[in-house]
């Protein structure tokens, strides 16, 4: 996979158009994405359009087959490309489409929110949720690029910039206490995209060094769940109560309780904890739940990815930049730490 971190997203996509020579070149977009983007990538006027419908409750396995049906009427062979034009559900969704198609075909991702950007389009992570549970098809499968940029996020949403900056966040966390201290410091009220570039780029690389130590997550790139196995469940069970919130929102709340976690189980420093918990409390508000919750939310960990046997496994830190993987967490102290955090933010 071939990273370019540009902003002439247009000139770099074209180069790698025709450098492949493909037959049949199809384009991914929801809605917004054909609407706010496309527009303004002239590269793709010739290619074939698959459009879906935004929101990640349609990543599913309806829309998978209407993407799969859509490659096959426009003849797309294993010698054509798919360009995924959107944000995360977009990625995700098309990645796996295009791993499975004639078994593989090439794919670039040109995320167009930041979480799409950071989380998703990085890493070899394709897949569709399945029977309420987040991301539980897929496969891991590279792009042949991602293009990532700042340039479509002005018109971004407060809400969907912010999900995304909670990935950088945790990046932040895995790598050390400056860079920590940094994305506490970044000023949501008047974004200079110049600097915001360059974190990108930092936390990308961040990441990047993780996944080419441990392509298919059989061991350090474990580290990348961190605040995930928490903050799956609170995603899954907002989408259980018909009332869903973005991804990194549920992660940045999962960063709280998986750093109380590591606070009782590795010592994390509790000044860092009580300097999270007001940062995610201020900027992304609170996820109320209470102690009748604690099963559902138990349950819904079990079944994350990342457990095994029944037992809740979770990424920790004893510190910022030293991370500990495959945590097996004890009934009693995930309960500890929801009540800890309903004290610090709700």
């Amino acid at each position: 996979m071939t990273l370019h971190i540009t902003n002439d997203v247009d000139a770099t996509l074209n180069s790698i158009i025709e450098g492949g020579n493909y037959n049949v070149v199809i384009v991914l977009v929801d809605t917004n994405t054909r609407r706010l983007v496309l527009p303004l990538l002239p590269c793709l006027s010739n290619a074939h359009i698959i459009e879906i419908t935004p929101g990640d409750d349609n990543k599913n396995l309806v829309t998978l087959s209407h993407v799969w049906s859509e490659m096959v009427q426009c003849g797309a062979t294993r010698h054509s490309l798919l360009v995924n034009l959107g944000g995360g559900m977009v990625t995700d969704l098309g990645g796996f489409a295009a791993a499975t198609f004639k078994r593989g075909i090439d794919f670039v991702n040109v995320p167009t929110t930041l979480l799409g950007a950071i989380d998703a389009a990085v890493g070899g992570k394709t897949g569709i949720n399945f029977n309420g549970l987040k991301n539980e098809i897929g496969v891991f499968a590279p792009a042949k690029a991602v293009i990532v940029s700042t340039i479509f996020f002005p018109t971004l949403p407060e809400k969907e910039f912010k999900s995304g900056f909670a990935e950088m966040l945790k990046h932040a966390m895995l790598h050390s206490h400056d860079s920590f201290d940094q994305m506490l410091s970044f000023n949501f009220q008047s974004i200079d995209y110049d600097l915001l570039l360059t974190l990108m780029k930092e936390s990308l690389l961040v990441k990047q060094n993780i996944v080419e130590q441990d392509p298919t997550e059989q061991n350090m790139r474990k580290a990348l769940n961190l605040g995930h196995t928490v903050g799956h469940a609170f995603e899954s069970k907002a989408l259980d109560d018909g009332k869903p919130v973005p991804h990194g929102y549920a992660v940045a709340w999962g960063l709280v309780v998986e750093s109380v976690l590591s606070h009782i189980m590795l010592q994390f420093p509790s000044a860092d904890l009580y300097t999270l918990a007001r940062f995610v409390k201020e900027n992304y508000g609170v996820f109320h739940i209470t102690c009748d919750h604690y099963d559902q939310l138990l349950d819904l960990m079990r079944h994350d990815k990342k457990s095994q046997n029944g037992e809740i496994n979770c990424t920790l830190l004893k510190e910022c930049g030293k991370p500990v993987i495959n945590n097996t967490i004890k009934e009693d102290d995930l309960k500890t730490a929801l009540d800890i955090y309903r004290d610090l933010i709700c």
